[in-house]
């Protein structure tokens, strides 16, 4: 009998435990800072709003000096961007969203509450006191530390950054991810196929899934199915990258040569792991540079790309959200219970109520590479679990569903 196999949730402890941020900072520009790691908090050293503000176009007032009927005269006009002058007793100031409230107003009255009466207005419903005023700092105050170090950065981030002021950011340097593939029955589009050949598409799968998660692929390519170009292509990726991963070769076949040359270069720390797809995983290093080694299958290596070997790189760019975002709903599948965590491709949709229902894709094959193309979610279902129709379940949402 083989090593028992080692859980998912064992080896994920065991691969965070051992990822080091790299320590390298940088600082870049906003429109070059989208999924870059944030190396420093960032501090609003201003107030926004900086000053109270109109929310709506219509008039600044003093609701404790006029009264609904009043013709009123319009002492002032006040355009975003401009500062008016001390709102006159008794009167109204022309007021336009985004403009500061002039002092002495304490309400602004919507455009489509009031009347024109020649020159004056008259107003038809009195705002409560505070109404459609935005205050200084409502959103952000002075000081506020807006983002933490950690924080890997989606375009909204940017927005508010820049929204305080700053125009750069202090961030981890990227990290470079080695990608290899290994297998003489692949070849690269759009070469035509012989018998026995299949067009490698885990390699450009894996290069789109590191530039998704703002680090830098180091294409190592196509390496052939020898002892000597396996140990020439990790020693190469060893070199140039600050970690690496492979498709293929750590399974038990003669002609599977990556997981010896591995144990030869460095270490191997795991191998096979309790889930499904992905069985054949390894894991170590080459000198001190971290080697994943997935399985050559497409779906297999899709798989355990996400569910293991992002959150390490993700530990190691310095990011404190690890794992894909997740929910519960109701399965509209049956499964008989596995022997393994199974991750199977599904959908997250919506019956006829309107309630989130997940579907699964009739094929769970881990060469059905259409099932992850299909799928906009991986559902997690528990060694020894049976699952029927209408029972909860856990999906981890796959990046940009």
């Amino acid at each position: 009998m083989g090593a028992p196999l080692t859980p998912v949730d064992e080896v994920l402890d065991y691969l965070i435990s051992k990822a080091d941020c790299v320590v390298e900072k940088e600082w870049v520009e906003l429109q070059y800072a989208r999924d870059r790691v944030l190396a420093s908090d960032v501090v609003s050293a201003i107030n926004v709003p900086l000053m109270d503000n109109s929310a709506m176009d219509g008039y600044a007032i003093n609701t404790n000096d006029i009264s609904v009927g009043d013709e009123l005269v319009v002492s002032d006009r006040i355009p975003a961007g401009k500062t008016g002058q001390d709102l006159v007793s008794g009167t109204v100031a022309r007021i336009f969203t985004g403009a500061p409230v002039p002092r002495g107003a304490n309400a602004v009255v919507m455009q489509e509450l009031t009347e024109k009466v020649g020159d004056k207005v008259r107003i038809s419903e009195m705002p409560g006191e505070g109404v459609n005023i935005r205050r200084a700092g409502q959103d952000i105050d002075q000081g506020t530390t807006i983002l933490q170090v950690g924080r890997r950065l989606r375009a909204q981030d940017l927005g508010l950054i820049a929204s305080v002021g700053c125009d750069r950011v202090q961030v981890f340097r990227r990290l470079k991810i080695a990608v290899m593939s290994t297998g003489d029955e692949l070849i690269e589009p759009p070469v035509p196929l012989q018998p026995g050949q299949i067009y490698n598409s885990n390699h450009p799968t894996l290069i789109a899934m590191i530039h998704q998660l703002g680090m830098e692929p180091v294409d190592i390519g196509l390496v052939e199915d020898s002892a000597e170009a396996t140990e020439k292509a990790l020693k190469d990726a060893a070199g140039k990258a600050d970690c690496i991963v492979s498709t293929g070769g750590v399974s038990v076949g003669e002609e599977d040569y990556v997981k010896s040359t591995v144990e030869r270069l460095g270490r191997l720390e795991l191998w096979r792991i309790a889930m499904k797809p992905g069985k054949p995983l390894a894991f170590g290093y080459i000198d001190e540079t971290p080697f994943f080694g997935l399985p050559g299958n497409p779906v297999s290596s899709f798989v355990t790309f996400l569910i293991v070997a992002r959150p390490f790189f993700l530990k190691l760019q310095g990011c404190y959200e690890l794992r894909l975002p997740s929910m519960t709903a109701p399965a509209e599948f049956a499964m008989k219970p596995g022997l393994r965590r199974e991750y199977c491709r599904v959908r997250v949709e919506y019956d006829g109520s309107g309630k989130e229902v997940v579907t699964n894709f009739d094929n769970q094959g881990s060469g059905v590479l259409s099932s992850v193309s299909w799928a906009n979610g991986l559902a997690e279902i528990e060694m020894g679990r049976e699952i029927n129709p209408g029972d909860l379940i856990k999906v981890y949402l796959l990046p940009d569903a």
